[in-house]
């Protein structure tokens, strides 16, 4: 038996996917990508809301995972209830049924020397 491990609310306050890229594709497409750990026993049932400065929230984007495992999720790639738009800062909040861990990761590719950036959301409860 594997030990559920991580929280069941994080946030990540800042986004931005750009609006255009630079390089091949798909491997150098611009990007934020959520990656979420389910370390338990149990699939995580993950329900993504995305807030922005000048409208309402949008959500709940629904994502399982699976028992035992990771999924990388890139918010270009989220589409219902609606597709997040490019070159628009954004935040997300990412509630769990069951404990993950989540990162934040960015791909920025807008020029020919990429920048890529990482680090933990943060964990509310």
């Amino acid at each position: 038996m594997s030990q559920a491990i991580g929280r069941t609310c994080w946030a990540i306050a800042e986004g931005y996917i750009p609006a255009y890229s630079n390089g091949p594709e798909p491997q150098f497409i611009s990007h934020e990508t959520v990656c979420i750990l389910n370390a338990g026993d149990q699939d995580a049932h993950v329900e993504i809301t995305i807030y922005y400065s000048d409208r309402e929230p949008v959500g709940a984007y629904k994502i399982t995972v699976p028992a035992r495992r990771t999924k990388h999720i890139r918010f270009n790639d989220l589409k219902d209830p609606e597709p997040i738009p490019h070159d628009t800062d954004f935040a997300s909040v990412i509630q769990s049924d069951t404990p993950i861990v989540v990162q934040h990761t960015r791909l920025d590719s807008r020029q020919a020397e990429n920048a890529l950036l990482s680090t933990i959301a943060y964990a509310h409860n």
